[in-house]
């Protein structure tokens, strides 16, 4: 008789199927390889043993040993070589692979000079940064700093043969060919293990098999930690679980996660509630596992402190009223603050505004300060921007009109911080509300992004639910929004729009008509102009009057033209944000002679600037 299947265990069978691809790393491997690049004036083990101490590195004969072809003694090191340093690979918060140093801060240090020299761009000076409260303009002379370096285990669906591998920083004078001469490995092999990553860039680490104490490659281990599997037995039963899986899979996976999604959000609301409110009930409070959110860089502060900074949220204090809740001046810790006060029904962007600014650090993205939770309130804790919006420069009678060059440069500062989160963060995420009143202003006239509330994760081929609300600013939303179709081309429509408004001064809607309802987008009235047969001479009359005659057509135009292409109504005709800021800095650089042919990111793009 063949073998039958219950159904509570054929569910079980289905359920750890179903999110088997959905789950991150539970473990790590027994240890990695980083290789150091040794700089000038540094040339001896003891001090890079200390630098890179770890549970499997005691003392510098550990590094002679995975280095015997090079290395023969510890008090000398060749410099501008590179030494394979062996550390431990962990899975950090079940997110990612890596290790945390402690290091052991100098005079003189910042996290640029730790990033790229006492590490040797095996982290990067942003990613220290995100996972460590130090101000950049406030480093200190002592204390540790945490430092990650990224790792990784090795992958059997490329070969089992290899084990062991080396976090391998990218400097100028490397390639796919030189690495792969170097190693004596395959190229597509090396390719196959980084895929996508262009060897020859010159930064950014790749990873590559490394060799172990004997000289040789090192094997996958039979059962590799951090993977899990699970052998379903019986004909019969392997047909009904594949059936079963292609049906029953997207709905369990779609519940699940929304399940989970709301778990999370109660458990960690209840708990930051009872480490806020010591005489709340502790009958409410879940278990604290649940870290995701909380990082060193975040403070979390108490409503007290919060009050008696606002003198308690009096109205002198208010300088902002926002769709997700009121704006409040504060000077906290020596710091000058701005508090977003939300109401506890806003606790998903809430949220989702703490996951993104406590693992992101850039110039052009308002910085995070922390956090505070009330039973009836929750608080974010920002840095203050003393100069306002961009909304706010362009339409605002009473503040001096932006020169045109400082409207080019805000738009280089808005797409910088865009296309960081875009391109460069792990995970990746999408804005979904920019806008000129999102971009704020400091004294020296550069931009930083800010309210991340609506904040989404980016994922290939990602759509938001039926269930999902249309959220975002109308005139702002690109057509493919309304259907679900969730991607960084929204906020690259999104960032069109904003360039529409830098040269005009106007609003995203216009009023066309008596009602509310005859309104014309911003962008319909750009298209209009720019498809005469004269177009500079119908764009000149949408150019913001306050700016006289203290602009050229010629750069004007070409920011329309940009703007056009980024508000495309085909999202995969959009430019992503790193392209938009190549060209945004050929611009802001030399706006006489802007040769856009050279800057388009590939021949998708040769439409951009068709010749007049």
């Amino acid at each position: 008789m063949e073998p039958r299947l219950g159904f509570p265990l054929l569910f079980f069978l289905l359920f750890s199927l179903c999110f088997k691809a959905e789950s991150k790393c539970n473990k790590g491997c027994d240890q990695a390889l980083a290789s150091y690049y040794v700089w000038v004036g540094f040339s001896n083990l003891t001090t890079l043993s200390q630098i890179m101490q770890s549970p499997i590195l005691q003392n510098p004969q550990d590094i002679v040993n995975y280095n015997k072809d090079q290395l023969s003694r510890i008090d000398y090191v060749q410099t501008t070589t590179r030494v394979n340093v062996p550390f431990p690979c962990e899975c950090i918060g079940g997110e990612y692979l890596g290790y945390v140093f402690k290091y052991p801060i100098q005079a003189g240090d910042n996290y640029v000079k730790v990033a790229n020299q006492s590490y040797s761009n095996l982290t990067t000076a942003s990613w220290l940064q995100s996972l460590n409260s130090y101000r950049p303009n406030n480093f200190p002379n002592s204390g540790t700093l945490n430092v990650t370096v990224n790792c990784s285990c090795g992958d059997s669906h490329v070969s089992k043969d290899y084990g062991l591998f080396i976090t391998y920083p990218l400097r100028a004078e490397d390639s796919l060919d030189s690495i792969a001469n170097q190693t004596n490995l395959d190229r597509s092999l090396l390719q196959r293990y980084n895929p996508g990553v262009d060897f020859s860039k010159g930064s950014g680490v790749v990873y590559i098999p490394g060799k172990g104490k004997n000289g040789a490659y090192l094997p996958l281990p039979t059962s590799p930690k951090g993977t899990k599997g699970m052998a379903i037995a019986g004909a019969s039963a392997g047909a009904i679980v594949g059936v079963l899986l292609l049906t029953v899979c997207p709905y369990l996976v779609y519940y699940q996660k929304k399940k989970e999604a709301e778990e999370k959000l109660l458990s960690e609301l209840a708990v930051y509630s009872a480490q806020s409110d010591p005489n709340g009930s502790s009958a409410d409070a879940v278990d604290t596992s649940i870290k995701g959110i909380i990082v060193d860089k975040s403070v979390e502060f108490s409503y007290e402190e919060l009050a008696q900074a606002t003198n308690d949220f009096s109205m002198e204090n208010k300088i902002g009223q926002g769709g997700f809740g009121a704006v409040y001046y504060a000077e906290l810790r020596g710091e000058k603050a701005a508090i977003k006060k939300m109401e506890s029904q806003k606790s998903r962007e809430f949220l989702a505004e703490l996951k993104v600014l406590t693992h992101v650090y850039h110039l052009n993205l308002v910085r995070l300060i922390g956090y505070c939770v009330k039973k009836d309130s929750l608080f974010l804790v920002y840095e203050y921007i003393d100069n306002g919006n961009l909304s706010q420069h362009l339409r605002d009678a009473g503040r001096e009109p932006l020169p045109w060059s400082i409207r080019v440069q805000i738009a280089l500062d808005s797409a910088r911080g865009l296309e960081y989160i875009h391109e460069h963060t792990v995970p990746v995420y999408i804005h979904r509300d920019i806008k000129s009143a999102n971009i704020l202003i400091n004294q020296n006239f550069h931009a930083k992004v800010a309210d991340f509330g609506l904040t989404r994760l980016a994922e290939v081929g990602s759509s938001a639910h039926p269930t999902d609300n249309l959220v975002g600013t109308f005139g702002y939303m690109p057509p493919e929004y309304a259907y679900g179709s969730v991607s960084p081309k929204i906020d690259v429509f999104a960032f069109g729009v904003v360039l529409y408004e830098l040269i005009s001064a106007k609003e995203a809607l216009l009023r066309a008509g008596e009602s509310d309802s005859d309104r014309k987008g911003l962008v319909s009235l750009f298209e209009e102009a720019l498809e005469k047969p004269n177009p500079k001479e119908h764009l000149q009359k949408l150019v913001d009057p306050r700016l006289g005659d203290q602009y050229t057509i010629d750069s004007v135009y070409k920011i329309a033209q940009l703007a056009k292409v980024c508000t495309d109504g085909d999202p995969d005709r959009r430019p992503s944000m790193r392209s938009v800021v190549v060209t945004l800095m050929t611009l802001s650089s030399t706006p006489s002679e802007w040769d856009i042919a050279s800057l388009h990111e590939n021949s998708t793009f040769s439409y951009m600037f068709p010749a007049r």
